[in-house]
């Protein structure tokens, strides 16, 4: 039997699914910018174009990228937060696209960071309705 709270519950679940299997993908890019830096020196060259980033700017941008994505699946600042992450991953996509178009087979994985960048943008447009397992309290919803 469908009822609306068996439906909003498995929204929820849906959405706190997304939530942190959006935040598995980023802690592990986030956390090779600790491990590799040199990696993430040659990231921003080959796709932003930015030559010689030090190690100890990636190192910044990774602390900054971790408390990003800790209040992220942490449902805190949810403006901020889901809107971040959108950003970030929505740039680090467009960046690969020239390469996904002249060499498809040889970047097929750039191509899962498509349906993830569509996961970010349903769950900072349903962030109000993340709720499950958030640090935040629950906004108030607009009835109709």
């Amino acid at each position: 039997m469908h009822t609306e709270g068996n439906e909003m519950a498995g929204l929820k679940g849906g959405l706190l699914a997304m939530r942190i299997g959006i935040f598995l993908v980023l802690l592990v890019w986030t956390l090779s910018k600790f491990i590799n830096p040199s990696q993430g020196s040659g990231i921003m060259d080959k796709y932003f174009g930015i030559a010689g980033v030090g190690t100890a700017v990636v190192v910044a941008l990774g602390v900054l990228e971790l408390v990003l994505i800790l209040a992220f699946v942490s449902g805190s600042f949810k403006r901020i937060s889901y809107g971040g992450v959108l950003l970030v991953h929505g740039v680090s996509t467009l960046v690969t696209i020239p390469a996904m178009v002249t060499d498809p087979f040889g970047h097929m994985l750039f191509f899962a960071a498509l349906p993830m960048l569509a996961a970010c943008y349903t769950l900072y447009r349903l962030r109000d309705h993340d709720t499950l397992l958030t640090l935040e309290r629950p906004a108030p919803l607009a009835t109709a």
